[in-house]
C-alpha cells in the first residue's frame, strides 16, 4: 500500500465520532445512578448513626410514614444511646436494643427513673423514648419500658461512630463484643466505606501534599542539571528503602498485636504484608536499574535541555496540569460522593411497632461495578484530553515554518481543535486502557477467591495473566500516545493514526529507543518520588487512628491519587518528547533538506 502523505496542521475532520456518542450514551447510565444514588442513597447514615425510628442523629430528618417518631430535628443530638446497652444481641446484623438520640453520654451512673429525670432536666439529654415527656418519667406506668434498663452505666462517646459506650467493665465486655460482631459480618464495601468516611480529612490532606510535591517536581524539571538529577536518585532511593522498612515494621507490630479482634484490623495486617512485599520488589528493581543506567545520566539531562528549550516557548504548558487535576479532583469528589450514597442506598420501611429499618435494594452491585468502570474510562479520557492537547501544541510549533514568528496561542489553539475535531480519539484511545483493565480487576476477583483455596497452580496463573494484561497496557499506553500526536498531525481517526505511528516508530526503532527510554525512566522515578512520600505521609497518619477503620484501603486511595497527579504533572514533559521525536522523524521521512522540501526542525534545538 502506498505511504501516506503526512499533511502537517492542514486537514481536519471530525473523528471517530461514533465512540464520542457512546461516551456519551455511556455518562447518561452515569447520571442515572447518580439522581437513583441521591434519591434512596444517606451516607451519613454509616457514621453519624441513626435511631430505631428512622432519624439519623446530628441533622435534621424528614418523617416516614408509618412512623410517628420519625422526621425529628436531632441537629443537637449527636450521639447514639442503646436502652439496653448491657444486653445487646445481634439478629440479622441489627442490634436488638431499642437506640435513640441523645445530645450527651450519661458520664454517671444512673440507678432510678427519678435520677433519668434528674439527668434530662439538668443536661437537657432525654434517655426516654421521645414521646414520653420529662416530666412523666416517674408517674408514667409504661416507664419501665419506654426508659433505658436500670442501672444505666456511665458511658462515653465513641468518636468514631457516635455512639455512647459503657464504662463499666462487665457492660463494656457486652458492649464490644456485639460491636465487634457487627463490624466484622459488616460487608466488606460498606467497612471500606466507613474507613474512608473516617479518614476523608486525612486523604485530602495527603492529596495537597501529593500535589505539593509534583509542582515542585515539575519547575525542578524545567531548570534541569546534573546535580538535580543525582539528587533525585539519591530521595528516591531513600524513599524506596525507608517505605519499605516502615511497611515491614508496621507489618511486624500489627502482627503481633494481642488486641487485634476487629476484621478490620486483620484486614489491616493483610494488606500490609501485600504492601510491604510488593515495595520490596519495587526497591530491588528499580535499584538495579539505577544501577544500570547511571552511566547514561548526563545524556539524558541534555535530553531535558532540549524538552525544556520547547516548554520555554510554549510556557504554558507548565500550567496545562492544573486544569486536568482540578477536573480530576472535581469529576473524583462527585465520584466518591455518589459511591457513598450508592453504598448506603436503601428504602425507609415502618414495622409495626412504629420503628423503622433500612433494607437494602436490589441491583446496587451491578451499579457499583458500572460505576467503577466510569471512575477509570473518565480518568483515562481526561488524561488523554491533556495528552492531545500538549501534543497538539508541540505539533503546530514544530511545524512552523517562521521560527521569528511563533504562534500566539498553541495551548488553546490544541485545545479548540482537540474539542472541536478529535474528542471521539480521546475516547477510543481511553476505552482501550479501560479494556484492559477490567480483565485485571476480574483476575483479582478471583485470585481472592482461590487464595482461600490453597491452590499454588491457580495462584502463578493468576500472577503470569496480571503480568500479561499490565504489559499489554503499558503497551497500549505508549502506543496511544504516540496516535494523539499523529492525530493532532494528521487529523485523522484513531486506527489510522496508531497504524502510520507504528509505521514511524519501527522504521526509526533504533534512533528513537534509546533517546527516548532513559528519559521517561528519569520521568518514572519523579514519580515513584511523589507516591514514596506521600505514601510514608499516609502510613503515618492513618497508623494512628486503627480501631474499626479499613485505613490500608484509603492508604492505597491515596496511593494511587498520588501516582495520578504525578503523572498528570510529569507527562508535561514525558509527552513533549514524545511528540517532539515523533514530528522529528516525520520531518526527517517527508523533507529532504532541499529549497523545495526544507526542513522544519529549529537547528536550535539540535
Amino acid at each position: 500500500s502506498e505511504l501516506r502523505e503526512w499533511r502537517p496542521v492542514i486537514y481536519r475532520k471530525c473523528t471517530d465520532t461514533l465512540w464520542l456518542l457512546l461516551f456519551f450514551l455511556f455518562w447518561a447510565g452515569l447520571m442515572f445512578i447518580t439522581g437513583y444514588a441521591v434519591m434512596a442513597g444517606a451516607a451519613e447514615r454509616l457514621v453519624l448513626g441513626y435511631d430505631s425510628f428512622g432519624n439519623i442523629c446530628g441533622r435534621k430528618n424528614a418523617p416516614v410514614k408509618g412512623a410517628p417518631l420519625s422526621g425529628r430535628d436531632m441537629s443537637n443530638k449527636k450521639y447514639v444511646f442503646f436502652l439496653n446497652s448491657c444486653s445487646l444481641e445481634m439478629q440479622s446484623l441489627k442490634i436488638s436494643s431499642l437506640s435513640l438520640c441523645v445530645s450527651s453520654c450519661p458520664q454517671e451512673q444512673l440507678n432510678s427513673l427519678e435520677d433519668l429525670q434528674s439527668f434530662a432536666r439538668n443536661n437537657g439529654s432525654c434517655l426516654c423514648v421521645y414521646n414520653l415527656n420529662i416530666s412523666s418519667y416517674t408517674l408514667n406506668p409504661k416507664a419501665a419500658e419506654l426508659c433505658p434498663t436500670l442501672p444505666v452505666p456511665p458511658s462515653k462517646s465513641f468518636p468514631l461512630f457516635n455512639r455512647c459506650v459503657p464504662q463499666n467493665p462487665e457492660c463494656y465486655s457486652k458492649y464490644a463484643s456485639v460491636l465487634i460482631s457487627m463490624v466484622n459480618e459488616m460487608d466488606v464495601f460498606h467497612r471500606i466505606l466507613s474507613g474512608i468516611l473516617a479518614g476523608r480529612d486525612t486523604v485530602i490532606g495527603l492529596s495537597i501534599l501529593a500535589l505539593a510535591f509534583s509542582f515542585i517536581l515539575v519547575l525542578a524539571f524545567r531548570f534541569i542539571r546534573t546535580l538535580l538529577v543525582h539528587t533525585l536518585i539519591a530521595l528516591v532511593v531513600f524513599g524506596l528503602l525507608f517505605v519499605s522498612g516502615v511497611l515491614w515494621w508496621l507489618y511486624y507490630d500489627y502482627r503481633n498485636d494481642p488486641v487485634t479482634e476487629l476484621e478490620t484490623e486483620k484486614e489491616n495486617v493483610k494488606f500490609l504484608l501485600g504492601y510491604a512485599i510488593f515495595s520490596t520488589i519495587v526497591t530491588v528493581v528499580l535499584l538495579s536499574l539505577i544501577l544500570v543506567v547511571r552511566k547514561r545520566l548526563q545524556f539524558t539531562v541534555q535530553l531535558f535541555r532540549i524538552v525544556g528549550k520547547i516548554i520555554g516557548r510554549i510556557p504554558f504548558l507548565l500550567f496545562q496540569p492544573l486544569w486536568t487535576f482540578l477536573i480530576l479532583i472535581v469529576f473524583w469528589v462527585f465520584w466518591v460522593a455518589v459511591l457513598l450514597s450508592l453504598g448506603t442506598a436503601g428504602t425507609a420501611q415502618a414495622t409495626s411497632g412504629g420503628q423503622v429499618e433500612y433494607r437494602a435494594l436490589s441491583g446496587i452491585c451491578y451499579m457499583a461495578w458500572y460505576h467503577f468502570v466510569g471512575l477509570i474510562w473518565t480518568s483515562e479520557f481526561i488524561l488523554a484530553c491533556q495528552q492531545m492537547t500538549i501534543a497538539g501544541a508541540v505539533v503546530t510549533c514544530y511545524f512552523n515554518r517562521n521560527k521569528n514568528s511563533p504562534p500566539p496561542h498553541p495551548v488553546l489553539s490544541s485545545i479548540s481543535v482537540l474539542f472541536c475535531y478529535h474528542l471521539g480519539t480521546a475516547v477510543k484511545g481511553s476505552f482501550l486502557i479501560t479494556i484492559l483493565r477490567i480483565p485485571r480487576l476480574v483476575l483479582l476477583y478471583l485470585y481472592n477467591i482461590l487464595k482461600q483455596k490453597e491452590s499454588a497452580c491457580a495462584k502463578c496463573l493468576f500472577k503470569c495473566c496480571f503480568c500479561w494484561f499490565w504489559c499489554q497496557e503499558s503497551c497500549l499506553r505508549y502506543f496511544n500516545q504516540h496516535a494523539y500526536t499523529t492525530t493532532s498531525i494528521n487529523g485523522t481517526n484513531f486506527c489510522t493514526s496508531a497504524k502510520d505511528a507504528v509505521f514511524i516508530l519501527v522504521k526509526n526503532s533504533a534512533k528513537l529507543a534509546s533517546i527516548s527510554c532513559f528519559g521517561d525512566f528519569v520521568l518514572f522515578l519523579g514519580k515513584v518520588f511523589v507516591v514514596c512520600f506521600t505514601v510514608f505521609g499516609g502510613l503515618m497518619a492513618f497508623n494512628y487512628h486503627r480501631d474499626l477503620q479499613a485505613w490500608v484501603v484509603p492508604l492505597l486511595l491515596v496511593g494511587f491519587f498520588a501516582y495520578v497527579m504525578s503523572h498528570s504533572f510529569l507527562s508535561v514533559f514525558e509527552v513533549t518528547a514524545d511528540a517532539m521525536f515523533l514530528c522529528f522523524a516525520i520531518d526527517m521521512e517527508t523533507s529532504d533538506g532541499s529549497a523545495e522540501k526544507p526542513y522544519f526542525v529549529d537547528q536550535e534545538l539540535l
